[in-house]
């Protein structure tokens, strides 16, 4: 089996190496895994495996993939036919079958985070790497593009998930931003890049403003919950 991703409309096979083993920490790290699963269903474990086999790719070349012999060494740790890891590995698109950069740009441009700018997204992303489509991989090898489904996060749209982190509330600028700091080899922290709380209102909180008393176990200094709220400690509650 090998890839046959269209690459500019042209089917074009992997070459693929010819070993592929576990080293001593992705084995640390299946044994944790399987720990997890009744003794016989370690084939339940086929997706975390593979996530592992691709991590160690990605520690050891630089870029996150899943050749045949890894896909093979996972079959035979679970004790699988080989087949069912392939059916596993081709439906997931978590797995990369083609060796990709070292940051892996997945732009979600579903119908929030469009209306939201993620065009302005695409276009930033475009313009800092020098890629032109999807699933290509920029000339110096560090960015690799992929248009995404739903990444879950519409409150906070548009987002770019970059290999298992993901940057929020982004909008040309920060997201330019975002890559050069990502080429620079610095790891920018994940999350909102607009400066909002997690999934709280943009501009701050609107409700919850004026209750006092977070209780006797806090310091009177401690900052305030929401803003200038403070929480109430239910056991000084009046509740009759």
């Amino acid at each position: 089996m090998t890839d046959q991703t269209p690459l500019n409309g042209q089917a074009v096979p992997v070459p693929q190496p010819a070993h592929f083993a576990f080293d001593e920490e992705s084995r640390a790290e299946i044994d944790r895994t399987l720990a997890k699963y009744p003794p016989g269903k370690q084939a339940s474990a086929v997706l975390p495996v593979l996530y592992i086999a691709q991590r160690q790719m990605g520690r050891v070349t630089g870029s996150p993939w899943l050749p045949l012999v890894a896909m093979d060494a996972v079959a035979d740790v679970l004790s699988m036919p080989k087949i069912r890891v392939y059916e596993v590995a081709t439906f997931y698109t978590m797995f990369n079958l083609r060796p990709i950069g070292r940051y892996h740009l997945q732009i979600c441009t579903t119908t929030p985070c469009w209306l939201r700018g993620s065009d302005a997204v695409v276009a930033a992303c475009r313009r800092a790497t020098g890629i032109k489509g999807w699933h290509e991989t920029s000339a110096d090898g560090l960015f690799t593009m992929s248009e995404v489904e739903c990444l879950g996060a519409c409150v906070n749209a548009p987002i770019v998930q970059v290999n298992d982190d993901f940057y929020e509330d982004l909008d040309h600028d920060s997201t330019l931003a975002l890559i050069e700091a990502l080429r620079r080899g610095e790891a920018p922290p994940p999350g909102s890049r607009a400066g909002r709380q997690n999934s709280a209102p943009t501009g701050g909180p609107a409700t919850l403003t004026t209750l006092e008393n977070l209780g006797p176990d806090v310091p009177a200094d401690h900052p305030p919950a929401f803003g200038t709220a403070r929480y109430p400690n239910p056991a000084t509650l009046d509740v009759k």
